[in-house]
């Protein structure tokens, strides 16, 4: 860690702020929003974003671990650094309020409060597989598990927006 007086002692010298340098990463820590950066001298703990909201509102961008990173300083502040641009991303996590948007290799997560869509399709293809209707004799005239479907869709309704 760089002491702040020191650090501003040479920008005062210098006559330069703190650029933005790069690194690798090699370690992420996307409970906490961190990760490890080594630019070569130094392992630095980065932030993965400039601003930290423990209010449940968040956009995190991981990166890969071995990939390339830009690094910025807040404030110029070298204890205080944060990821300014990615090399290549593992995934990215988003989340507002009660809806979170996960995204990685191995696929997407879109969840609202505890329904994700996974489970609605899931439940829509279980109520597919029991599809019962009623005929008269050869024609078909009534869906019996209508009221299913029906609480499938009031769900979906729930979960996306139109626009």
């Amino acid at each position: 860690m760089i002491d702040k007086e020191l650090q501003e002692q040479l920008t005062r010298l210098l006559g330069v702020r703190t650029p933005v340098f790069a690194g690798t990463v090699k370690l992420v820590d996307k409970k906490k929003g961190v990760c490890i950066v080594d630019d070569g001298e130094i392992a630095h703990q980065v932030r993965l974003t400039a601003v930290v909201d423990e209010n449940s509102h968040r956009f995190w961008i991981y990166p890969a671990v071995g990939s390339s990173v830009l690094l910025g300083a807040i404030y110029d502040d070298m204890n205080r650094l944060f990821i300014v641009e990615y090399g290549e991303v593992e995934g990215v996590d988003l989340k507002i309020d009660n809806t979170q948007l996960k995204v990685s290799k191995d696929g997407f997560l879109l969840k609202k409060q505890n329904e994700t869509l996974k489970k609605l399709v899931s439940d829509l293809i279980g109520a597919i597989k029991r599809m019962k209707f009623a005929t008269n004799g050869s024609a078909t005239i009534e869906l019996l598990n209508r009221v299913e479907f029906e609480a499938i869709e009031n769900r979906f309704n729930r979960f996306l927006k139109d626009s």
